[in-house]
């Protein structure tokens, strides 16, 4: 039997396009990697961001290209996070209107696809396309995108081949609202030879200091095994310490406290902007339904979710008599979300940026075991605690360890 090719093989053979890509959360999990990526984003501020990081961005509309683009001609590997806003009220009115919506659409795609492929005339794409936008909010159709580029690249030959060339790999992340458009998308993949699976993961449980659940679909020619993306650290449970790691094998959650202190420890902050005493955040949302009853969350805790208006969170000190502290910065809270201390955000409305941003550190584990390249070692999260913008010609930090 053939043995499996070396790891470094395998990241070699790999090339993302990552859609709707914000400001490079998954792009900086490819690039810790060293797989080559290029994301596509419209937003001013988050291309703004991911120029600074260097990371490589086409500045426009996902519905105005597709795989058959010169810029997108050896990418095998389909990423994205299209918005998904209308299905995060999934139990309301119009959020289950959204999710009926878009199941009709994906049906209707797959019948444009199998008759594409055998040559039949019937609905096409512009009528499809047609329909989308008469809908009453946009971003319903835009969760479409993905499985558009998807159908066009099993179909039409990319620019200057002869032959169809499908994606190997696709990798769709979003809110867990969303994990019923991914069970759609799950059917109709799997309709047209892929395997695929789709499922709510806790971020937490793979050692980002935030407790926020994601719902993720992968697909892909190759088998997926039952136990996919299995958890590296313990799930956090309010009121319940971490278990022992010899009772199950997986590492404690990671706090907020001990997060800013691997930063602190490789000196990439000064003494004078660290916090120097343990902390509580207090959410501006209400608890339970009471507006009074603000949550909190204390510093020896994962964080909780961070969203675009963590701004609004007041941090306070744990001793008596309470006292304000200094809110979050920017760089802090990237932090929790597993973004290096000194990752360059730019442009308006930073906090949503970071609040809508894949936690690096989480994409790091999805895109390891979407494209078999194992369980990432240390040098992998050196590499994502110590990043920094490289200048033009600069090796990755994958090259930088290889030549070491």
């Amino acid at each position: 039997m053939t043995s499996a090719p070396p790891v470094e093989t395998r990241r070699g053979q790999f090339r993302i396009v990552d859609l709707f890509a914000g400001p490079g959360g998954l792009d900086l999990a490819a690039d810790v990697l060293g797989i080559p990526s290029i994301g596509i984003e419209w937003d001013d501020d988050a291309v703004a961001t991911r120029i600074a990081a260097g990371l490589p961005t086409v500045h426009g509309d996902v519905r105005l290209f597709g795989p058959d683009h010169p810029d997108f001609e050896e990418c095998n590997v389909l990423a994205g996070g299209p918005p998904c806003q209308t299905f995060s009220i999934a139990g309301s009115g119009s959020g289950r209107k959204a999710l009926e919506d878009v199941t009709k659409f994906i049906q209707r795609m797959h019948a444009w696809y199998e008759r594409e492929k055998a040559g039949r005339k019937g609905e096409t794409w512009e009528d499809i396309q047609r329909e989308l936008e008469k809908l009453d909010d946009e971003r319903t159709g835009l969760v479409l995108q993905p499985l558009r580029w998807v159908f066009e690249a099993m179909l039409r030959p990319r620019h200057g081949g002869d032959e169809p060339r499908p994606f190997d790999v696709i990798v769709l992340e979003q809110v867990p609202s969303a994990i019923e458009v991914w069970h759609q998308y799950e059917k109709v993949l799997k309709a047209v030879g892929y395997h695929a699976v789709a499922r709510v993961f806790h971020t937490e449980q793979y050692g980002v200091p935030q407790t926020r659940r994601r719902a993720v679909l992968v697909a892909r020619r190759t088998e997926i095994p039952e136990h996919f993306l299995p958890p590296t650290h313990q799930q956090y449970r309010k009121g319940v310490a971490p278990a022992d790691t010899l009772f199950g094998g997986r590492e404690s959650w990671v706090s907020m406290e001990t997060a800013l202190r691997h930063v602190y420890a490789r000196g990439l902050v000064e003494e004078a902007a660290q916090r120097a005493e343990p902390f509580c955040v207090v959410s501006n949302y209400g608890s339970g339904g009471d507006p009074k009853a603000r949550g909190r969350r204390e510093s020896d805790k994962p964080s909780a979710t961070i969203t675009g208006k963590w701004k609004r969170n007041r941090i306070v000190s744990r001793g008596e008599p309470e006292r304000e502290m200094d809110r979050l910065s920017n760089e802090e809270a990237g932090v929790f979300q597993s973004f290096p201390y000194r990752y360059p955000w730019r442009g308006n409305d930073q906090a949503q940026q970071i609040g809508n941003a894949v936690p690096p550190r989480f994409g790091v584990h999805v895109l390891s075991a979407a494209l078999d390249l194992g369980i990432p070692g240390d040098d992998v999260w050196d590499r994502l605690l110590l990043w920094t913008v490289r200048t033009p010609g600069q090796a990755t930090p994958a090259e930088a360890a290889a030549q070491a």
